[in-house]
């Protein structure tokens, strides 16, 4: 009998050593030159390697069996001419030691073996993304092309030798050799992938390094995953004695890559079952079983010579670089450049208005948020300003002169210059290592706008100052606003200039300034004493206005009489020779002010004429008076006396006797009035008669 199992344990040993060489070597070039990917590669290699040291194992049991066969074979032939009493076969029962340690070991050590492999990766998988790939992002391979020979001997290696194993598990002796073979051919098409990406980093194209990084612990983590599936189907799958059992660890995903006609053989059983028939032996079916890898590379050089033409579309522009450098610029429609990596294009919205949030960062319900109030969280994420306080005032013991703030601005630009705003600061290392989706230009207009937003809060003002006054550009929350988001606005356009960015600031929106949503009511309460003393000092300002306008006519009149004023008690006090001439201007600058000024002083000029004439009058009068008493005395008494009884008695009854002195006669007045007239009083027209 020919052992056949102790070749297939050679090659495995054969391929754990390698295995082992690799693992040691990706893992410590790997950390010493800074290539993450390699060192990452190096912990997939170990879970190979532990494939390998399973199967050494296995072969191993199977060997031993073999070597158990081919002993009791012989052994056989010594008994052959004994009787059934002599018990030859149940000592043969006994002998089989090996057969049933190998039965023992692919019955229970194999699914612990799968089981163990699968949790590795798993857990390696996980461990290496979260602490190496999140941490070390940032990290520059240092002589990326030396990386990229070494990995290209390594995977030349592992490739042939993954040919080798799986070419000899098509034996069926010689099954398991598939899954360390998977392995293999694993390593070598990752670490072509990660030559090819090593050389394209050392023409400053990172892209296949950032792209490795996340995929080879990720691929750790999904192997691991369907290994477990494995292990756990395999419990209830049936078994047929003397059909090969797949173990767990034998990746049927890598097996799609490793034998590629085996995914066409299960789709060509499972149609054979379905309609009954040999969908296997028709000219169609071994035409494409011929035929699907050339379709395959066919498709994929198809795909590639697709990155040749570049659809660029309105309203966008495009920079195309030659090997990094940029050669042309190209508008929309279709163009036709080198396939990549020779030739890349960078596309950029020129005509469309973007925005970028400042002070702020956007969820996914924001949008849906109609009302901006100040006592409600507006947004996912709001960061604080501090805004300077300046009161006047004498400020309390321990209390600082800034305030909080939250201000969310939205700020619109365009592209204007797009060469300018894509290489004037653009940072190799950083594309490098990152892969962020903001480009360069647009992080440093960020960090512009976040800057001069700072800058500004710091020496703004939350409301009016103490004097009364507004100042409109440093004016956060009251009316001074739409000042404040223009002055804000040209000082980012200037600094967006001075950097040669490329980029116009279009629109600037600082409505969204509020206080913290915890301390809402007591900014709203400060707010309110400010109102209340802004409303105060301009209703007082309102009436100063009034009273010099009623009593001027205007300010400015008022304001410079008032100057004149003041010059002319300074000129008096200092006793010069210009205080007649400044009295008589400030005469004449008197008479000429109009308002409740001009009217006193006309009713004082008024009145003083008025008194004036008055007294003349009555001085003319006196001596008049005076003339007629000199001339007769008596009658000047007795007109005066008559004069007296007229003003006095005006509205009397007056009678009138003239009479002799001698006279004796008497008469009698009845002085009553009477109410009513009596008969003997009516006339009656008899007189008129007469």
């Amino acid at each position: 009998m020919n052992l056949s199992s102790r070749k297939a344990r050679t090659v495995s040993i054969i391929a754990f050593i390698l295995s082992l060489i690799f693992f040691v070597f990706t893992l410590v070039y790997g950390a010493f030159a800074g290539i993450l990917p390699m060192h990452l590669l190096g912990w997939q290699i170990l879970a190979g390697l532990l494939v390998w040291v399973v199967l050494i194992a296995q072969f191993y049991q199977r060997a031993l069996a073999e070597q158990e066969k081919l002993d009791m074979s012989q052994l056989s032939k010594t008994v052959q001419q004994e009787t059934i009493f002599s018990g030859g076969a149940d000592r043969m029962a006994l002998l089989a030691v090996a057969q049933k340690r190998l039965q023992f070991f692919e019955k229970w050590i194999l699914p612990f073996a799968a089981v163990f492999i699968g949790l590795y990766q798993i857990v390696m998988g996980l461990f290496l993304f979260y602490n190496k790939v999140l941490v070390n992002m940032g990290t520059v391979p240092r002589d990326p092309l030396v990386g990229a020979v070494l990995m290209v001997a390594i995977s030349f290696v592992c490739f042939l030798f993954s040919r080798y194993s799986t070419g000899m598990s098509a034996e069926k002796e010689w099954k398991p050799l598939r899954a360390g073979g998977s392995y293999l051919l694993t390593v070598a098409i990752l670490g072509f992938i990660l030559a090819a990406s090593l050389a394209l980093a050392n023409y400053k194209m990172p892209q296949g390094l950032l792209l490795l990084n996340y995929a080879i612990p990720w691929l750790m983590v999904v192997l691991g995953a369907e290994i477990l599936l494995n292990a756990i189907l395999d419990i209830y799958r049936p078994r047929v004695p003397g059909e090969y059992s797949r173990t767990a660890f034998d990746s049927r995903l890598l097996g799609l890559f490793n034998e590629p006609g085996g995914l066409l053989h299960t789709v060509a059983h499972t149609i054979d079952y379905q309609f009954g028939f040999k969908v296997s032996q028709t000219w169609f079916y071994k035409l494409l079983e011929k035929a699907v890898l050339p379709l395959i590379l066919f498709a994929a050089l198809v795909l590639y010579l697709m990155s040749s033409f570049v659809v660029i579309g309105p309203g966008y522009a495009g920079v195309v670089e030659y090997y990094g450098t940029p050669v042309r610029d190209i508008g929309a429609g279709i163009h036709v450049k080198y396939p990549w990596p020779i030739e890349k294009v960078y596309i950029y919205p020129t005509d469309q208005i973007q925005q970028i949030s400042i002070g702020y960062k956007e969820g996914e319900k924001d949008n849906e948020k109609k009302a901006f109030l100040w006592g409600e969280k507006h947004y996912e994420e709001e960061y604080n300003l501090l805004v300077a306080v300046d009161t006047g005032t004498k400020q309390e013991q321990g209390a600082v002169p800034v305030s909080i703030v939250q201000a969310n601005v939205p700020i619109q630009y365009r592209i204007k210059d797009m060469r300018a705003f894509l290489y004037n600061y653009r940072d190799d290392k950083e594309d490098q290592s990152n892969a962020e989706e903001k480009s360069d230009g647009e992080k440093l207009l960020e960090s512009i706008c976040y800057r001069e937003l700072t800058r500004f809060a710091a020496s703004a003002r939350i409301e009016m100052d103490e004097g009364g006054g507004m100042d409109l550009q440093k004016s956060l929350l009251g009316a001074g606003r739409l000042e404040a988001a223009r002055e804000l606005q040209n000082r980012i356009q200037k600094s967006v200039d001075q950097a040669g960015l490329g980029v116009e600031i279009v629109t600037l929106g600082l409505q969204g300034v509020h206080p913290p949503p915890e301390v809402a009511k007591e900014y709203e309460a400060v707010i309110a004493s400010l109102q209340q003393k802004q409303a105060t000092v301009l209703e007082a300002l309102a009436q100063r206005n009034r009273t010099l306008t009623e009593l001027g006519g205007s300010i400015a009149d008022v304001d410079a009489l008032y100057e004149m004023s003041i010059n002319y008690e300074r000129t008096k006090e200092q006793g010069s020779v210009q205080t007649d001439e400044m009295q008589k201007m400030l005469q004449k600058a008197i008479t000429q002010v109009k308002g409740k000024i001009f009217s006193t002083l006309r009713a004082a000029e008024s009145d003083a004429f008025e008194r004036a004439n008055l007294a003349k009058g009555d001085g003319l009068r006196f001596g008049g008076q005076l003339q007629s008493y000199q001339a007769s005395p008596e009658m000047y008494l007795r007109i005066q006396r008559l004069l007296m009884l007229e003003e006095a008695l005006e509205n009397v009854r007056k009678y009138v006797v003239v009479a002799e002195k001698d006279d004796s006669q008497v008469f009698i007045l009845d002085l009553q009035e009477s109410l009513k007239d009596s008969l003997y009083e009516m006339g009656l027209g008899l007189d008129e008669q007469k």
